[in-house]
């Protein structure tokens, strides 16, 4: 017999351990509130340390969930209780908006931070884009605070886009796009819009694309005429590389007309650029009497520059106002005009048709009655000139005419 006692059965297994992704994260407010006023507190009054110390944490806490709490504390200094008071219970921040100074400048910078735009839902960012443009719309805020808009937390999600549209809807509606335009120019914005995308997808096309079927051609035609402008620039600046180094026309006259093909440039456009460029490239005598002589020796040198792209009657009326406008805006140029005009003519680059049609229909305001004073006499001339080919064409037409019948004459009569 055995008298070992039997073991009694026992119940064996695994203990499962829960795993800290499985577990759903308690919603914790205060918490949040306290770790974000920690945050402000240590950074002091620098807004850009703020803005930093926000777009750091944004990647260890949950703006989205917690967008209100993150709202009352970036307004109020903390999180407001049922009536709108702000609780006793909780420790405060100094760096919110009402405890700001109240000037517009200090509000504007406080825009671009209620503008962190991680934490809201899609319907709380469309209404606060809506009234960030009629804000715009109306003065209140500078077009700076797009500048916001720029992070590249929110480009690469396409919040910056998506709010983008709803803005400049927005702020369209309540003015137009000139208005709009004039805003942006004002603090550096019309050249960044393409920044709203990621960089892979920083393209005119991709913006135009977007923004129109999003219902806003009139912003996409807006990004286009910036990059056009934008391409301008860039080519005038390498024309103006080019005319330091000493390079010669041949090659300079090869590039332009190059980038013409690339860039979609009519020679219109193009003969006001080369002409800035040539006058940039030299260091002007502010003599008066002395800068007239300098400009004909100048300009005589970057003859065949201009004559390349005057090949069309509207390029030679384009570069003769280009002229005008120059000679009035320095005013040292002012005597110098007509000087400048005949020997342009003389060096082939405008006709007596252009310089005609210039003096009696095509001038500007700019200097006009100075310009045309100047310009009489030589005008005078050139109507007389013309005139004068005029009788000699019919002369020798009447003369061919004679000579053809005299010779059918002749042939008859030796028939």
């Amino acid at each position: 017999m055995n008298n070992q006692k039997q073991q009694k059965p026992t119940l064996t297994g695994q203990r499962f351990k829960t795993r800290k992704r499985d577990e759903k994260e308690r919603f914790d407010p205060t918490q949040f509130q306290e770790s974000i006023v920690q945050g402000l507190n240590q950074t002091g009054s620098d807004l850009e340390a703020v803005a930093k110390f926000l777009d750091a944490s944004g990647a260890k806490l949950d703006y989205r969930r917690y967008a209100e709490t993150l709202f009352d504390i970036l307004v109020a200094g903390g999180m407001l209780a049922p009536g709108g008071s702000i609780s006793d219970d909780l420790t405060r921040t100094e760096f919110c908006l009402f405890t700001a100074q109240e000037d517009l400048e200090t509000m504007q910078a406080y825009a671009q931070l209620l503008l962190f735009l991680k934490g809201f839902t899609e319907s709380e960012r469309n209404k606060l884009a809506m009234l960030t443009g009629i804000l715009l719309a109306n003065g209140n805020i500078s077009a700076a605070v797009i500048g916001s808009l720029f992070n590249e937390n929110v480009v690469k999600e396409g919040v910056s886009a998506a709010f983008a549209v709803k803005l400049f809807k927005s702020w369209i509606y309540e003015r137009d796009i000139n208005a709009v335009a004039v805003a942006l120019r004002k603090v550096s914005m019309d050249n960044r819009l393409m920044e709203l995308f990621p960089a892979n997808k920083r393209s005119c096309e991709h913006f135009s694309k977007y923004f129109t079927d999003a219902g806003l051609k009139e912003l996409s035609d807006f990004a286009r005429n910036q990059e056009a402008i934008g391409s301008r620039k860039e080519l005038q600046k390498e024309l103006q590389e080019m005319m330091a180094r000493g390079d010669n026309f041949k090659d300079i006259i090869a590039y332009v007309r190059e980038e013409m093909k690339k860039t979609s440039i009519s020679e219109q456009l193009m003969i006001g650029i080369v002409w800035s460029s040539v006058m940039s490239c030299v260091e002007w005598n502010k003599k008066e009497e002395l800068v007239c002589e300098q400009s004909i020796k100048h300009l005589k040198q970057y003859s065949p520059l201009l004559k390349a792209f005057t090949s069309q009657g509207a390029s030679e009326i384009i570069l003769l106002v280009k002229i005008q406008e120059y000679c009035y805006d320095n005013i040292h140029f002012m005597k110098a005009f007509q000087k400048i005009v005949v020997l342009l003519y003389k060096a082939d680059v405008l006709s007596e048709e252009a310089i005609l049609k210039w003096y009696a229909e095509a001038h500007v305001a700019k200097g006009k009655s100075v310009f045309l004073e100047q310009m009489k006499k030589f005008v005078e001339w050139l109507k007389n000139a013309e005139e004068g080919k005029k009788k000699r064409r019919l002369i020798s037409c009447l003369f061919e005419n004679d000579l053809n019948i005299h010779v059918a004459v002749n042939c008859n009569v030796l028939i």
